[in-house]
């Protein structure tokens, strides 16, 4: 990659936009994309996007014909700002430039020695442009056949709109095709061919055109680009999906993403997610409210009425088709907003889980040896072991754990006799003790937190025996499920709407944002 060159995974990362939406939109030549769904689904919201993110301030325009202008800033008030303005062209309004166009009026008042100055410079760039192979002419071969039916002054507008910013590429969003075609008599097969053929192939123009309906009645084959946005539930909660069905000549990686219009915005859930590691700088814990401990989380404090309160226990049921990676996003924030203020840890680790990958993690951004000196790993497989925070629990018998397990819980509290945090995977207590063992010290556990106000996160996995039982003494109860490959939270108890779990992309990693899912 160039110098100051910006790969689309990145922008996508800024913009919320897949990346596959920003790479076929920069390719070569004229694109043309068609964004179907049934009402209420997100289409005009990513269409407004897409002028925003991918769109130059001269070189883009928004057509509706649906609703006018005001109404969209009603609706999008992020549209107010003077740049965006400019590229919202409601139907009616240009039916007024048609007829009397301003640069045409400015032009009359022009002296005659300026007109061909202005004529002479016109002819200049037109014959460098022409040299370089770029078109400096809108085609309207296939315009013209359609005015010959019917004037659409504002269809007339656009293409002069166009006309003027070549040979720069335009991006044309249009607001419904139904719209269009149905106010001037128009088959949508030969509106949609007459944009392609004029626009997208003659002039090198992108064209996003948004269709009122689930399915394209036929035109898929005219078009670039074919991507779709559905809306169904999930636990009786609204989830909505973006398919891209197709993009010529690009790559598609992931074929689906769960969107989200929160705040008026269009973006694709997951396109953010770092995979690079974090930058070592000391964590600078939130402060916790009054009864309750900080997440680490601001958004999860909110949603949580100031965090995890003082003495509960949390349950989280981890979908099978999510990650130890994408749950640490949640959990990470926890723990260092415990080590940082002098609180400790004991865990014991989910199968598949490394606690020297959880190490590495966590003294990347705490004061030297606070993780070996306040964090303590219970391991029932190891009989022994060279690392002072890993207590192996394989060959002790009830006494020797019970000494053992005193032992952790006075490091954790440390010599202020703080509270702690427990965290706790019950697929593995009840695969190696099976579950009535695993029920009774959960019971013992929950007591003991609630005694003497320590903060107990309890994992679920699917098939537990144990659940059941476990979830009735929860005092929250949350479940963390992939959505076309995003890792999303939602609350059983208290109930709450679907929040995606990224990496805060302004902090950084291990920051993480929550951002719902409407």
């Amino acid at each position: 990659m160039a110098d100051g060159e910006e790969s689309h995974e990145a922008k996508a990362s800024a913009t919320g936009v897949p990346a596959e939406i920003l790479a076929f939109l920069s390719g070569k030549g004229g694109r043309s994309l068609i964004i179907k769904g049934g009402a209420g689904t997100g289409k005009t919201t990513l269409g407004l996007e897409l002028l925003e993110r991918v769109g130059k301030p001269e070189q883009s325009y928004y057509l509706s014909t649906r609703v006018g202008d005001e109404a969209l800033y009603r609706q999008f008030p992020w549209l107010k700002g003077t740049e965006m303005r400019a590229r919202i062209l409601d139907a009616g309004k240009l039916f007024l430039d048609a007829v009397n166009p301003p640069e045409k009026r400015s032009e009359r008042e022009l002296p005659e020695a300026e007109k061909k100055k202005i004529r002479a410079a016109k002819a200049v760039v037109q014959t460098f442009t022409e040299s370089a192979g770029s078109p400096t002419r809108v085609d309207r071969t296939h315009l013209q056949a359609l005015l010959k039916r019917n004037p659409m002054p504002e269809v007339e507008n656009i293409y002069n709109r166009v006309e003027k910013a070549l040979p720069e590429k335009s991006l044309l969003v249009i607001d419904s095709l139904e719209g269009v075609t149905h106010k001037y008599g128009l088959e949508m097969e030969e509106f949609v061919m007459a944009l392609q053929k004029d626009l997208v192939e003659g002039s090198n123009t992108n064209v996003v055109m948004i269709l009122e309906k689930p399915e394209a009645g036929g035109i898929e084959y005219l078009v670039d680009g074919l991507a779709s946005i559905q809306r169904e539930e999930l636990d009786e909660r609204r989830v909505r999906h973006l398919r891209l069905e197709k993009l010529r000549a690009t790559n598609i990686q992931r074929p689906r993403y769960a969107v989200t219009l929160a705040g008026g915005r269009f973006a694709a859930m997951g396109v953010g997610r770092s995979s690079g590691t974090p930058t070592p700088t000391i964590w600078r814990p939130e402060v916790d409210p009054e009864r309750y401990y900080s997440t680490g989380i601001p958004d999860f404090d909110r949603l949580l009425g100031g965090g995890f309160r003082r003495g509960s226990y949390n349950a989280f049921e981890i979908d099978v088709n999510v990650g130890i990676d994408d749950y640490y996003m949640l959990f990470t924030p926890t723990f260092l907003n415990f080590l940082c203020q002098s609180r400790g840890i004991v865990a014991v680790l989910a199968a598949g889980e490394s606690y020297e990958k959880l190490r590495d993690t966590i003294v990347r951004h705490t004061p030297p040896n606070v993780f070996d000196q306040r964090v303590r790993i219970v391991d029932y497989t190891a009989s022994e072991t060279e690392e002072t925070y890993i207590v192996p629990m394989a060959h002790y018998g009830r006494d020797e754990a019970v000494t053992a397990m005193v032992v952790a819980e006075k490091a954790a509290r440390g010599p202020q006799q703080r509270p702690f945090l427990e965290y706790t995977s019950f697929d593995t207590l009840e695969s190696l003790m099976g579950d009535q063992v695993a029920i009774r010290m959960y019971f013992h556990g929950v007591r003991r937190t609630k005694l003497v106000g320590n903060l107990g996160l309890g994992l679920l996995k699917p098939g537990l025996l144990v659940s059941s039982e476990i979830l009735n003494m929860m005092d929250t109860y949350f479940r963390i499920v992939n959505i076309d490959n995003a890792p999303c939270i939602y609350g059983i108890r208290p109930r709450t709407t679907i929040y995606s779990i990224s990496i805060d992309p302004e902090a950084g990693a291990p920051h993480a944002r929550l951002t719902p899912v409407v």
